[in-house]
């Protein structure tokens, strides 16, 4: 039987700087989610970026994560959001 995964969407939105891959990537081996799927790219200055990743091994709560990532995007000036993939599933259903 295969082991499910608590996947969870993180978005990456703000003004292009040096370091904003790393630092987020940095929280999230730190914290034990693990990147399944990244896209990232820039646009006329501005950066945007979608994980995937499985917090099943996470060493912190969804929320508590969910928290820390917003704050850690406010010290570097980009918006961090979390949603558990179910959720974002379910609001992008056409």
């Amino acid at each position: 039987m295969e082991k499910s995964t608590d996947k969870t969407i993180i978005t990456v939105v703000g003004k292009d700087t040096v370091g904003i891959i790393a630092k987020v990537c940095t929280y999230l081996a730190d914290n034990k989610i693990n990147v399944l799927d990244i896209s990232q790219t820039i646009v006329q200055g501005y950066f945007n970026m979608m994980m995937i990743v499985d917090m099943n091994a996470a060493a912190k709560p969804f929320g508590d994560c969910s928290k820390e990532l917003e704050k850690l995007g406010e010290e570097i000036g980009v918006n961090i959001k979390c949603q558990r993939e179910e959720i974002f599933q379910k609001m992008h259903r056409i």
